[in-house]
């Protein structure tokens, strides 16, 4: 494997000229960014990022230094989704705590300016890889960066939400159900075919729900693609991607941080690790990683994982799921929305083998 000193440019922080169905009216974003983001304008170039599949995100080269905008894409969406404004209220709230996030900017919510409501944050440097291996890095940064991921989201599930002001930002306890009866209706709403894991899934997850109930701060989408790691640092940097942040259980946020080791590496389109070296690696085991991330957050051993793995899966196949009915509609943010079909049966198939499986 490679030993460089730092991470490599890697496809997370690729742009591209903006696709056609989000193309912005850069005049217009000129003159708005004047006003209330000076030191964005006036525009050097806008560059669409080739990976993220839900809100559309540009980098904007300003005068001296660069910005990210994030937008709602163009088209009918589905109910409370792509909720840019959630999406920068938590940022701005993050912002006083340990937990690294980019610094937010500006709110806009009339969509008159590009087409729909957006928000300018900081561009922080560092690399994006979507694939949990990172392969560009040497086995000890990956150790040192599997430390710092647990270690992140430990803090962020130790969050004082009350004091941040985010009581009203979910509602507190019975999330999981809540989350089960949410993702059933959103993946019914975009249904293309049959998948009958799916169905099997959404009969078998509300008649085994732990009797635990506990209420952080969760990502909701945690994971390696949407981490910054430091340039020169084995840390993380910053996390992106705060769409399905919101108040719930924060087992719900751990359990999907650990897809990846249930994944199959190299089988699908699919980032994954399962099967995996992962002493060549510098890798962590999932349960060697379950435990780094307890220790972290100081609780004890976690029963029930097997339901917690069951619904990450289901949830993420009902994601996969709306994210492939966009792209038959044309208004996907990313260009291969169309493989995102697959991804939800493949996900479908690997949530009813955790459900079926051992206790």
């Amino acid at each position: 494997m490679p030993s460089e000193a730092a991470p490599q440019a890697a496809p997370g922080t690729a742009t591209t000229p903006p696709r056609a169905a989000h193309r912005i009216d850069r005049a217009a974003l000129e003159r708005y960014l004047a006003a209330h983001v000076p030191a964005a304008a006036p525009i050097g170039a806008i560059g669409q990022f080739a990976a993220g599949q839900s809100n559309p995100t540009y980098l904007i080269e300003g005068p001296e230094r660069r910005f990210v905008l994030r937008k709602k894409p163009p088209g009918t969406l589905l109910p409370s989704a792509h909720l840019v404004e959630r999406e920068y209220r938590i940022l701005a709230a993050l912002a006083e705590t340990d937990v690294p996030v980019p610094r937010v900017h500006h709110l806009c919510e009339d969509p008159g300016i590009i087409g729909t409501a957006f928000y300018v944050m900081d561009h922080v440097e560092g690399a994006v890889d979507q694939d949990p291996a990172w392969p560009a890095l040497a086995p000890e940064r990956r150790r040192a960066l599997y430390a710092s991921m647990a270690d992140v989201l430990a803090r962020l599930h130790g969050v004082d939400w009350r004091a941040l002001g985010l009581a009203d930002f979910g509602r507190e306890g019975n999330y999981i159900a809540r989350q089960i009866r949410r993702w059933s209706g959103q993946y019914e709403a975009s249904q293309t075919g049959e998948i009958a894991e799916m169905d099997r899934l959404i009969a078998w997850l509300p008649d085994h729900i732990p009797e635990d109930d506990e209420t952080t701060i969760v990502h909701g989408d945690y994971r390696p693609g949407n981490l910054i790691v430091h340039p020169t640092e084995p840390r993380i940097a910053a996390v992106l991607d705060w769409e399905l942040s919101t108040l719930g259980h924060p087992l719900s946020d751990l359990a999907h941080n650990c897809l990846a080791f249930s994944i199959p590496r190299g089988a699908s389109a699919l980032p994954g690790l399962g099967g995996a070296d992962f002493a060549a690696l510098g890798l962590p085991a999932e349960e060697d990683y379950r435990d780094a991330y307890c220790e972290r957050a100081g609780r004890g051993p976690i029963a029930d994982w097997r339901f917690y793995m069951a619904f990450a899966f289901f949830r993420m196949a009902a994601i996969c799921q709306g994210v492939y009915a966009r792209g038959l509609k044309g208004n996907a943010s990313a260009a291969n929305a169309h493989e995102y079909g697959d991804r939800a049966r493949a996900l479908a198939a690997l949530g009813w083998e955790k459900a079926s499986g051992p206790a």
